[in-house]
């Protein structure tokens, strides 16, 4: 799986978890060159607390477009150390 924002492949990996429609990336697949810490968080019931970063690609920025759970319930203990995305980042095959 890819993960492109602005012509830019920003994660590959072919070991991708899917929860919820999302394709959770493996923490080290992820180009870190292109990554923001946010100090956004949102707070899924049985996922945890989640933390955002933004992607910046070529000076433009994706704000709080990438989101992980630094410590997942146990429900989602399958995306610790794994990284989503969304707001027009295009994951494919």
């Amino acid at each position: 799986m890819k993960a492109t924002w602005n012509g830019t492949v920003i994660a590959e990996s072919d070991d991708t978890v899917v929860v919820e429609g999302n394709h959770y990336f493996p923490a080290d697949a992820v180009k870190p060159e292109f990554y923001v810490d946010s100090k956004t968080t949102t707070v899924c019931p049985w996922k945890g607390t989640a933390s955002y970063r933004s992607i910046v690609v070529d000076g433009q920025t994706n704000a709080d477009a990438a989101w992980y759970y630094p410590t997942p319930k146990d429900a989602a203990e399958e995306i610790k150390d794994r990284i989503a995305f969304w707001r027009g980042v295009q994951v494919t095959a």
